[in-house]
């Protein structure tokens, strides 16, 4: 019974901020209040209303959207060619590819910026799209990885034996598969590109304003209660898409 109730008291301290943050959003208060003086939707209509915050939310969405698609391809490649390495060379070439999830955030967006502003892509959706994936492909990579360890490897062996090509034994053996991992990792991609914020505040100068850059100037020079209801919106957002991953990871483990 004591440690249900640990468990349960730690949980509402976690969840608490983010119960206050979604009754705020809520609020018909002028100011950020909690309690609030009267509920109603007047900040949720002043988001959608507002240009500014669509343009970053539509930012996102798509600079997301194309990050999904290159981590998605390049950590797949990725974890197909380090389950083929030696164990030395394998052991070198993950510690590689994580290191962004290693390393501190900030010396990633130091060194992104220096490289960035060499070639005029600080400030451009490109520079934030190849930013993001860098950050992104470790999370495919290892949800791959966990695929892949569920696989037995002599499958593939036995489609090449049979007369199937390297590609034709990829697409009809080895990724049917993968394919519950892939997802996990296109999904995790999806969240790392569309939350991230220390990486944009470096690199989207005024031309490239994302949604989480765009709810930190708020926050520094207006505080008013529509950061409180895009924060809700990213949150369920946010909440689905890790439900999901859940759900396909489950579908993983059982097919391994």
């Amino acid at each position: 019974m004591l440690p249900a109730m640990l468990v349960g008291l730690i949980l509402m301290f976690l969840a608490l901020p983010i119960v206050v943050v979604m009754v705020v959003s809520f609020s018909s208060a002028t100011y950020l209040t909690f309690p609030p003086p009267a509920f109603g939707l007047r900040w949720y209509s002043a988001y959608f209303a507002s240009a500014d915050w669509l343009r970053s939310t539509w930012l996102s969405l798509w600079v997301a959207a194309a990050v999904v698609v290159l981590a998605t391809l390049l950590g797949t490649l990725a974890a197909l060619g380090i389950a083929r390495l030696p164990k030395a060379l394998r052991v070198l070439a993950s510690a590689l590819i994580l290191s962004p999830l290693i390393v501190p955030v900030i010396v990633v967006a130091i060194g992104i910026y220096y490289a960035f502003a060499r070639y005029g892509l600080v400030g451009t959706p490109a520079g934030l799209i190849f930013a993001h994936t860098c950050l992104a492909v470790p999370f495919v990579v290892t949800s791959v990885n966990a695929s892949l360890a569920g696989i037995d490897p002599r499958l593939e062996q036995a489609a090449l034996s049979l007369g199937a090509t390297p590609t034709g034994a990829f697409f009809q053996i080895t990724l049917p598969l993968i394919r519950p991992g892939v997802l996990v990792g296109a999904l995790f991609a999806f969240i790392t590109s569309f939350d991230e914020l220390v990486v944009a505040l470096f690199i989207s100068g005024s031309g490239a304003v994302t949604l989480p850059r765009r709810m930190w100037d708020n926050l520094l020079y207006q505080i008013e209660p529509t950061i409180a209801a895009v924060s809700t919106l990213t949150i369920v957002l946010t909440v689905v898409l890790m439900g999901s991953a859940h759900l396909l990871g489950k579908r993983a483990s059982r097919n391994a």
